[in-house]
């Protein structure tokens, strides 16, 4: 295990993995249909539920952890509550033992289950016992906020073993000299997880990569020779350890034996990939190869349904490969946005070859930037057709601010495009430095009230300007 850090460490380079020579079978052909049938009432019923209680969920994240609405809705796909009572009681408690505003909204977006635990019964006496072995407040919250998981846990005992574990790497992290922890391994199956966990740690690979694997049950840290084999292909790979990329390739490998990892790449060969391609993509997105040969192939397919050339879908995949776990629903359903917004089917394969992203939007995503761009902008549909990157920039952050700054030049009268917004690529593709030279420098009297706008610092950032 010494060799293979120290070989770790030297290793920068991608080397080959070994091709695989398997016969090569047919797919099976695949169904195009869109088809869709009626929900039952009580299906619309449950549905109606559901995002009544996802709905408060999103409002209260936001009113009493001032999360961002995006990260808001990301937690309540994971959880799920219709009243204030149970998670009122979880953030009383945290602030009890002297939690942070910041801490606290930390712990709720790595582990947003806690807030429908029972404070009383299950998260309090887990504080209570850790704070009885002598943490201090600070000790303790900086602990729990990098690993809230460990409030997860299931008996004293556990969560005492992984405390003083986590304790011990943040103590020797934050030491001038790189230390090798001096941790006693305790017996049964925690074991391989310290020492695994330890051995990535000397590989370079971070805390915030190294605590979730600690904690987690189903992680590639469980296991002795498993866990060596798997850490050397990732490593002899040439990921770095300091990427997150290099844990999700460890976990990839971890999963499957050679031959399964056999079986995927012919999959893809099937459809017209090389053995070298196969593996750059994993580089680049090592879930690549974690998907059932089924899912694969019905996504591939799928997107020949949408108008697009075999060649065409191949070079899609390798420039975005996650559209790999797009399922066939939200392929159809992103689709039917663009063509309801007044897209062609043409349009919409050309926007995806340009820009494939498009694809994982919600429909709300894609309406609401849409009916800004042309109805507040005045800019055609065209304008999108050739830059569908615009999907890809912040609205509040990006697109609105420039375009606020664009309508108050245009009400003065200083655009020399009279009544008409300058072409959409002036205004939103360039980098801020231009577009601040552009379009803010120049009037030299306005630099202040147009940098505000700018900004956001007169409050109109989100705001359109009319």
């Amino acid at each position: 295990m010494c060799s293979m850090i120290l070989h770790g460490r030297r290793l920068v380079q991608l080397q080959k993995w070994p091709n695989f020579s398997v016969s090569v079978q047919k797919s099976t052909p695949l169904s195009n249909s869109f088809s869709s049938s009626a929900s039952a009432a009580s299906d619309v019923v449950s549905l109606q539920d559901g995002r009544k209680g996802k709905n408060f969920t999103v409002s209260y994240l936001v009113g009493s952890l001032g999360l961002t609405t995006k990260v808001a809705e990301s937690i309540s796909s994971k959880v799920s509550f219709e009243d204030k009572v149970n998670p009122d009681s979880v953030l009383s408690l945290l602030r009890s033992y002297g939690f942070t505003k910041s801490q606290i909204s930390s712990i709720i977006t790595v582990y947003p289950r806690l807030l429908i635990l029972d404070a009383e019964k299950s998260v309090a006496p887990k504080l209570q016992s850790l704070q009885s072995r002598g943490a201090s407040s600070s000790e303790l919250t900086e602990i729990v906020s990098k690993v809230p998981k460990i409030l997860g846990k299931r008996g004293h005992k556990a969560i005492s073993v992984y405390y003083d574990f986590v304790k011990d790497v943040i103590e020797a992290d934050k030491s001038s000299n790189y230390e090798k922890l001096c941790h006693s391994f305790p017996q049964g199956n925690k074991e391989n997880k310290i020492r695994n966990i330890s051995v990535l740690r000397e590989l370079g690979v971070a805390q915030r990569f190294l605590f979730p694997l600690l904690i987690s049950d189903s992680q590639p840290v469980c296991g002795k020779e498993r866990f060596e084999e798997s850490l050397k292909k990732v490593i002899e790979m040439g990921f770095d350890p300091e990427t997150s990329k290099f844990v999700e390739a460890l976990r990839v490998i971890y999963r499957m034996s050679d031959k399964t990892i056999e079986e995927k790449v012919n999959v893809y060969k099937r459809l017209g990939f090389g053995v070298a391609d196969v593996w750059t993509i994993f580089k680049k997105w090592p879930s690549f190869l974690s998907y059932s040969e089924k899912k694969i192939t019905n996504t591939f397919e799928t997107l020949k349904g949408c108008g697009l050339l075999k060649h065409e879908v191949l070079s899609l995949l390798k420039k975005h490969p996650k559209c790999i776990c797009s399922s066939e629903q939200k392929i159809v359903n992103s689709i039917e946005t663009f063509l309801s917004l007044g897209f062609t089917k043409d349009e919409f394969v050309m926007m995806v070859k340009r820009y494939p992203q498009c694809i994982d939007y919600t429909p709300e995503t894609v309406k609401k930037k849409t009916e800004f761009i042309v109805k507040k902008m005045n800019w055609p549909l065209e304008a999108l057709v050739m830059i569908p990157q615009v999907y890809g920039y912040s609205l509040e952050k990006r697109t609105v601010p420039r375009c606020n700054v664009i309508k108050t030049l245009m009400s003065k009268g200083l655009m020399r495009y009279g009544s008409e917004a300058p072409p959409m690529s002036s205004v939103l593709t360039s980098t801020d430095q231009v577009f601040i030279k552009r379009y803010v420098m120049k009037h030299d009297k306005l630099v202040p009230e147009l940098m505000g706008i700018f900004t956001g610092e007169n409050g109109k950032k989100s705001e359109v300007l009319q």
